[in-house]
């Protein structure tokens, strides 16, 4: 049994939404740019410093499978409100830790709460809406991820120039708090347990259309999220670019993923020529492009080259978010849809805190093996100036692995796909 609103969402409801998902995104690219600083302030220890970005993306992803389940009993509104608490109180602790540890507990705080905002509000979206209304809201929700990943290298840059890099997290404790002020404004939508329903139900991925849409968000964990957080890095260490200057050139990557989610949504409803699974083919192909693109980046070789790229990966992720959600929710009934967004975020999420920690590791690895020396190393590893041309080969060698990884998952999602239609005839 679901329990309904009682009449039409408030007009209120989708700008909640938006606050509340707004901050998760601005958490997770904006972290890039912060790293250099919090090593100068806090120790550039590598397994602490990069479980500041690491320690939300895992614990997001664990989360995002219990929240898929208690979501479903407590609440949609209920558990995006719990979410936003959390990530209140994580935005707190980052605030004034004094260490890297203490960092690191505010951040998992965080990625807990995020993981409940993300998976509260995809199952309003799917539930209170229908129709046209719900094709434009989670063209909305894509281009709020887009826009939060397009200005969080940016807004963390500035504010890092402006009042230090806890600023940053004021400026999300912030956000949060309004968004708690106005949550009553979601519709209240929760669904009856039904007996012998499993606890954490990853059925959903013996669909193969399901598991086909939920590899794109690993493709763009690979190819486009793991760059929005380590270019900034690089750019760093390659071109001695500061937090603020970084997060400014990243808006060469950023803007198109704002651009991109309505243009697609209004592009899909104009034409009926395309589709939505056209548009993931033409998106998967564009980021290996975009990928390839950045093997020119080089201390002899001007920044400016960097931008073919950049545009190309930022116009080939801002594609798929949004579309990917509401393809795949649509393929579940109503009350299985807090589980199911629960597997694809945990999906999605899981992919990236695996691919950023893998790229983050290989990279220091790499960079240690030419240096010798491990402090030396660790600095550079972490963005700081000095042996660019060390950091920029380590780049280059993670860079193809990960251009070969998507090419076989591009494969895998057509595959899947061709089941699919087969299936369906």
């Amino acid at each position: 049994m679901t329990e309904k609103p009682r009449s039409s969402p408030s007009r209120l409801a989708m700008p909640v939404i938006v606050l509340s998902v707004f901050v998760v995104p601005l958490a997770i690219s904006g972290m890039g740019v912060l790293l250099p600083t919090i090593a100068r302030d806090l120790g550039a220890s590598p397994f602490l410093l990069q479980a500041v970005v690491n320690g939300f993306n895992a614990s997001f992803a664990i989360f995002t499978l219990v929240w898929g389940v208690l979501s479903d009993r407590l609440g949609y509104r209920a558990t995006v409100i719990l979410g936003l608490v959390f990530f209140t109180a994580g935005s707190l602790v980052s605030t004034v830790a004094a260490d890297l540890v203490v960092l690191d507990i505010g951040r998992i705080l965080s990625g807990i709460g995020g993981a409940a905002v993300f998976t509260g509000a995809a199952s309003i979206m799917s539930n209170a809406w229908e129709g046209p209304a719900r094709a434009r809201n989670f063209a909305i929700f894509g281009t709020v991820i887009g826009i939060g990943s397009a200005i969080g290298p940016v807004i963390a840059g500035v504010l890092t120039g402006w009042l230090g890099w806890r600023g940053v997290f004021i400026v999300f404790g912030i956000v949060t708090v309004l968004a708690l002020v106005f949550s009553r404004a979601l519709p209240q939508i929760r669904h009856e347990p039904q007996p012998g329903r499993k606890v954490v139900d990853f059925g959903v991925l013996r669909n193969p259309h399901f598991l086909a849409l939920a590899l794109v968000p690993v493709a763009t964990a690979i190819g486009a999220i793991t760059l929005g957080t380590y270019l900034p890095v690089a750019f760093g260490a390659i071109y001695d670019l500061s937090a603020s200057s970084a997060g400014l050139f990243m808006l060469f990557m950023m803007v198109p993923i704002v651009v991109a989610p309505l243009a697609v949504s209004k592009a899909i409803h104009r034409f009926a020529g395309i589709t939505p699974m056209g548009v993931i083919y033409v998106a998967l192909i564009a980021m290996i492009i975009g990928d390839g693109a950045l093997l020119v980046i080089s201390p002899d070789v001007a920044i400016w080259w960097a931008i073919p790229g950049m545009l190309l990966i930022g116009a080939a992720f801002g594609m798929t978010i949004g579309l990917v959600d509401g393809e795949a929710l649509a393929q579940v009934p109503p009350h299985r849809s807090g589980a199911a967004a629960g597997v694809l975020n945990f999906v999605r999420v899981g992919s990236e805190a695996v691919v950023i920690a893998a790229f983050a590791a290989i990279v220091a690895a790499l960079i240690f093996a030419s240096l010798g020396d491990q402090g030396v190393a660790d600095a550079t590893a972490a963005g700081i100036p000095g042996h660019g041309a060390d950091y920029a080969a380590a780049f280059r060698t993670v860079l193809l692995v990960m251009i070969g990884a998507n090419i076989v998952l591009t494969v895998i999602v057509a595959a899947l796909h061709r089941t699919h239609l087969r299936r369906s005839r």
